[in-house]
């Protein structure tokens, strides 16, 4: 049933879950999987539609497009933070991958069987690839095409570029032991520019959090305790008719229509669209990519909210007395 389900979804989203489950390394049926997303997506939806219509009065319609779109938003982003993550943890160590299959091949081993004894637990899903390569050679297969092959089951560049410059080695004929550990010197050289290049950038990604998580909800905060002041007392002033001075004065004290739950409303979203933004510029600053300041959105969007919330209760519980709140 879920297989056929699978078939509701449209080509490219289904090739995109595909492609992540293989890179995350979930070993399941992928058409099994994406079924399964949209029933389980589906149900979800239903109940949170009709909680969220009952108790907040709610577009049911609306409400079930909005859960199930959101659910998958969800669901696609942890599958690719998944596959980020198998692939940073290869990255980090492929150098010493490299620097082990190269002392193997100076004692003496062929380069697939120097390729196999390389595979340590310690080195996680990147032995499991390194064994799956093995058992495609055992199986017959060239030992360049399984190399290539291997990045095609994690989504990193520094592997796929390193297995091309392998199977060229291979492929020349040249000094492999060499050439494997110049490339791992190379990648430990860079890992370490890069961690400069991050510490480097520390303060701006200090300010940027210092002003999601605190500026913005105290500018906040007290704004909308102004606002709140601004609605109560002035729509209540009166001023005398026969005043031809006052009545000239650019200035209309009348009744105000916008309410106190509106501006927390509208504070509320502007907060969350804050933190998502400013994620999204933690992740390019310190990693790189857009997609990795992911990660931060929650703790951005709670801590954003509760600074709202007590710097507004704070300001309120301070003042509230000299405006009879």
């Amino acid at each position: 049933m879920y297989r056929f389900l699978a078939n509701i979804y449209p080509k490219k989203i289904r090739e995109g879950y595909v492609s992540l489950l293989k890179y995350s390394g979930i070993t399941i049926n992928p058409n099994r999987f994406v079924g399964f997303l949209g029933v389980f997506g589906f149900l979800l939806s239903l109940l949170m539609a009709f909680y969220i219509g009952f108790f907040f009065n709610f577009p049911f319609l609306i409400t079930l497009i909005a859960s199930f779109f959101l659910f998958q938003v969800l669901v696609y982003f942890w599958l690719l933070l998944k596959s980020d993550a198998k692939a940073k943890f290869v990255e980090d160590i492929l150098p010493d991958v490299l620097q082990l299959m190269a002392s193997n091949l100076r004692a003496g081993l062929t380069p697939d069987r120097a390729l196999l004894l390389s595979a340590r637990p310690e080195f996680g899903p990147f032995q499991d690839e390194i064994n799956q390569v093995g058992k495609e050679i055992t199986l017959g297969k060239e030992i360049s095409s399984a190399l290539l092959d291997m990045s095609k089951h994690v989504k990193s560049e520094k592997l796929r570029k390193t297995m091309t410059l392998i199977v060229s080695g291979l492929k020349s004929g040249g000094e492999l032991a060499a050439l494997l550990e110049q490339t791992a010197r190379n990648l430990r050289q860079e890992k370490l520019v890069d961690s400069r290049i991050r510490a480097n950038v520390m303060m701006y990604v200090i300010f940027i959090f210092v002003a999601v998580c605190f500026g913005a909800p105290m500018l906040f905060g007290l704004s909308s305790f102004l606002v709140e002041i601004l609605t109560e007392h002035l729509g209540s002033i009166t001023l005398p008719e026969t005043s031809t001075a006052l009545s000239s004065l650019p200035i209309n004290f009348t009744e105000t229509s916008i309410t106190t739950d509106f501006v927390i409303m509208f504070n509320v979203i502007f907060l969350i669209t804050i933190s998502i933004f400013g994620s999204l510029i933690l992740g390019l600053i310190s990693k790189g990519r857009e997609r990795d300041g992911i990660k931060f959105m929650p703790a951005l969007i709670f801590l954003s909210l509760l600074m709202f919330f007590l710097i507004r209760t704070g300001i309120k519980g301070m003042l509230g007395g000299l405006f009879n709140f």
